[in-house]
């Protein structure tokens, strides 16, 4: 394609024309890629999810037991982990020790 002959109108035409057509390819590429997953996991009869590796990826989520409470007020707890709690800063600040509040 000779680009020579174009007006700089034409060619921002163009570019906006181009940059359409990639966006409509990406999308069919990605819509095709997504059908041959699914084609191949139900030809050998698996979920996509165990596929794909399905909880290799998730983040494992769980309690932590509470290591501190405050002593007069049980809502106030801490696991021991990150920064201290305001209160926590609160009783060490005030000469007290951090093992009085351990659980």
């Amino acid at each position: 394609m000779n680009l020579t002959g174009l007006s700089v109108s034409e060619l921002r035409a163009l570019q906006e024309q181009v940059k359409q057509e990639i966006k409509k390819r990406e999308h069919e590429d990605v819509a095709k890629a997504r059908e041959q997953i699914l084609a191949i996991a139900q030809s050998v009869g698996l979920p996509l999810k165990d596929l794909l590796g399905g909880n290799l990826r998730a983040k494992k989520v769980g309690t932590v037991a509470v290591r501190y409470r405050h002593p007069s007020d049980a809502s106030l707890q801490w696991t021991g982990r990150g920064r201290h709690p305001v209160w926590v800063r609160d009783w060490v600040a005030s000469g007290k020790s951090l093992d009085a509040l351990r659980v």
